[in-house]
């Protein structure tokens, strides 16, 4: 056998979900990948889109309330079966998804590097669509511990397994392209609302009755869906062998350009300054994103109140209920007309972050966001409304460029060996930020309430201005990332013997082996495809509902 046959050579006795068994071979198509990871970032997406369900869930019992259910606690709500949810008990799932989501990726992004993306994706599609099962279960029998049980526990763990797959396995097939790589595959976790949320709106339209908002049965059939799309792209996923590189790259020699061709060991990761530096660059970004995101529908409204309509004279408290209905339908295009800037942002920051780096990406987002978060209050006393939308449809952008840039930023400085891992263990700042954004926005804009200023722009200038200091924070943060020593990095020896299962010598070749090669050919074409006309129609769809924002 040859060297570079026994490099590819994967163990045929090997169980069909490990990792011996997705080694790539000659001819195989790094562009299949991507989609693959597509296909499970598309389903997991809709984790932002969950609030569709509410409204219908607060009305799912028909007829006049018990009297009794109007001193309901969170506790009694949990286990009720007379009284309907309150959107705020229902939306604890949606602050589940995202701490679980952090949690689960710290906890098993090692296991994920050792097992392989196949698993990992295998036991996040049975995580994610059993938990939509067991959250069915909980509406079928008005029982909310088992919405969040199966929803959110359940599905939070399948969010962060699902989320981290790809990540290592991408680098690891596009090294000339670390962020491109990495945004197609999280734009899809960005993109996967506007499919799930229209779709979900059809399916219960379809299935409601009388007596029932149709959740459950939609719950079913999304989960059925969604299990056979995330079990294709578990399937297709494949690791390129020890020593792969693609035909005609040479890794970057200078370390000026930080990034390293060695290898940080995950149980030094967080040991190192950059680790933590990067944590709150993105925990910074996230939170100043995730705020506004949050607050986005009724920020529209009580800032512009009659101008949405044409009636500039007439503020958000002397709208009839008629005209705050019509406002409230421009509002939601307006988080939709957000959503498709998230979704690009992280193909395009993550791309254009090959061609300037991953540190000056994120100097930009934290500079223009300063600039854009500081200037929002001023667009609003204007009352351009066009200025406003776009400040805030930039800053979206560069939310999500954040989520999609950050992979490659951790392969840079710590390699690749680890970096699913690693990248699993930064999530905790997500999960952070999911807590202090919302936070931040919702309780300054009560205690503005509170002391008695009226809905409109002031209600958000202080806001704005301290997610503006946050976002510097970040910045700071960013300017203390340096290339790590070289104490930090593993030997070539470790470095072999922990590839050992892909790797058949020590120094063995490098090359392309005939892998990864062909291109946009027919075969990758139909997997784009499957995953691509999907979110065509979720674009479409968001597209169409916006037009009133204009």
């Amino acid at each position: 056998m040859t060297a570079s046959t026994e490099t590819y050579a994967g163990g045929n006795g090997a169980g069909i979900l490990d990792r011996e068994r997705i080694i790539a071979k000659p001819g195989f198509n790094r562009w299949l990948v991507p989609p693959a990871a597509l296909a499970i970032h598309l389903c997991i997406g809709m984790a932002y889109g969950f609030s569709v369900f509410w409204l219908p869930l607060s009305k799912a019992i028909a007829g006049d309330p018990d009297p009794a259910c109007a001193d309901m606690n969170l506790l009694s709500a949990l286990f009720t079966t007379s009284c309907n949810w309150r959107v705020a008990d229902l939306g604890w799932i949606y602050t589940l998804f995202f701490v679980l989501l952090g949690c689960s990726a710290a906890i098993w992004g090692g296991w994920l590097e050792r097992v392989g993306p196949r698993k990992a994706g295998f036991v996040s599609a049975c995580c994610w669509c059993g938990g939509m099962v067991v959250a069915a279960f909980g509406v079928m029998t008005h029982q909310l511990w088992l919405m969040w049980l199966g929803a959110g526990f359940i599905g939070g763990i399948g969010l962060g397994l699902g989320y981290i797959s790809p990540v290592s396995t991408l680098i690891k097939w596009f090294p000339d392209r670390r962020g491109m790589a990495t945004g197609m595959a999280i734009m899809g976790f960005g993109g996967g609302a506007m499919i799930g949320a229209p779709l979900a709106n059809i399916l219960m339209n379809v299935f409601k009755t009388d007596v029932s908002p149709g959740v459950w049965q939609t719950f079913l059939v999304m989960a059925a869906i969604y299990f056979c799309f995330m079990m294709g792209g578990a399937f297709g996923y494949r690791i390129p062998p020890a020593g792969w590189r693609p035909e005609g790259w040479t890794p970057p020699a200078s370390k000026t350009t930080m990034i390293t061709t060695k290898h940080v060991h995950l149980r030094d990761a967080h040991k190192t300054m950059q680790f933590w530096m990067i944590w709150i660059v993105l925990c910074m970004n996230v939170s100043a994103g995730i705020g506004v995101i949050g607050m986005a529908s009724p920020m529209l409204q009580e800032i512009f109140g009659g101008r949405l309509i044409g009636q500039p004279e007439l503020s958000f408290g002397d709208l009839s209920l008629e005209q705050k209905a019509a406002i409230a339908a421009i509002a939601a295009g307006f988080t939709g007309f957000l959503s498709l800037f998230n979704i690009g942002g992280r193909f395009f920051w993550a791309s254009l972050s090959d061609k300037i780096g991953r540190k000056n990406t994120y100097y930009t987002f934290f500079i223009l966001g300063i600039v854009l978060y500081a200037l929002a209050p001023t667009f609003a006393d204007m009352g351009s409304k066009v200025l406003f939308v776009c400040a805030f449809a930039i800053i979206l952008s560069m939310y999500g460029g954040g989520f999609a840039t950050v992979p490659a930023y951790l392969a840079d400085i710590f390699g690749t060996q680890f970096v699913g891992a690693i990248h699993g263990r930064l999530l905790t700042a997500w999960a952070t930020a999911g807590i202090v954004g919302p936070v931040v926005v919702n309780y300054i804009r009560e205690a503005q309430i509170s002391a008695g200023v009226e809905p409109g722009p002031a209600l958000y200038s202080g806001t704005m201005y301290i997610l503006a200091g946050m976002l510097a924070v970040g910045l700071i943060a960013n300017a203390l990332v340096r290339p790590l020593s070289d104490k930090w990095f593993m030997s070539d020896e470790e470095v072999a013997s922990l590839q050992a299962k892909t790797a058949a010598a020590n120094a063995g070749p490098t090359g392309s082996f005939g892998i990864g090669t062909g291109g946009f050919d027919a075969k990758a074409a139909v997997a784009w495809a499957l995953v691509g006309l999907p979110l065509l129609w979720g674009i479409w769809v968001t597209v169409k509902n916006t037009a009133a924002l204009f």
